[in-house]
């Protein structure tokens, strides 16, 4: 099982039409109970989304996933994730569409 940390407002704006919230919210943990996963969605707060995803994904033990489409993003990231998966790609595969 891999924590899967969600760059959510990324995900949620890769396809048109775009997911609301609650949407992402409902398909990603019904992705995660499917997948064995346990899915984190980070929204931007007191700390910006990128920052709270970098500093997670070194925090976590055990495999971590981060999903975003923002290079910047990726790059903080690359050395501590498992797995980095593409925004568009994850919203597709939430929405059951092929690429």
């Amino acid at each position: 099982m891999a924590t899967v940390l969600v760059d959510a407002e990324n995900v949620r704006r890769s396809l048109w039409p775009n997911m609301s919230g609650d949407e992402l919210a409902e398909r990603a943990a019904a992705w995660g109970d499917a997948n064995g996963h346990e899915v984190s969605l980070v929204w931007e707060g007191s700390e910006s989304a990128d920052d709270r995803l970098a500093r997670e994904v070194r925090e976590l033990d055990g495999p971590v996933w981060v999903v975003t489409s923002d290079r910047e993003l990726r790059e903080r990231v690359s050395p501590y994730a498992e797995r980095i998966v593409g925004g568009g790609s994850f919203a597709r595969e939430l929405r059951g569409q092929r690429e």
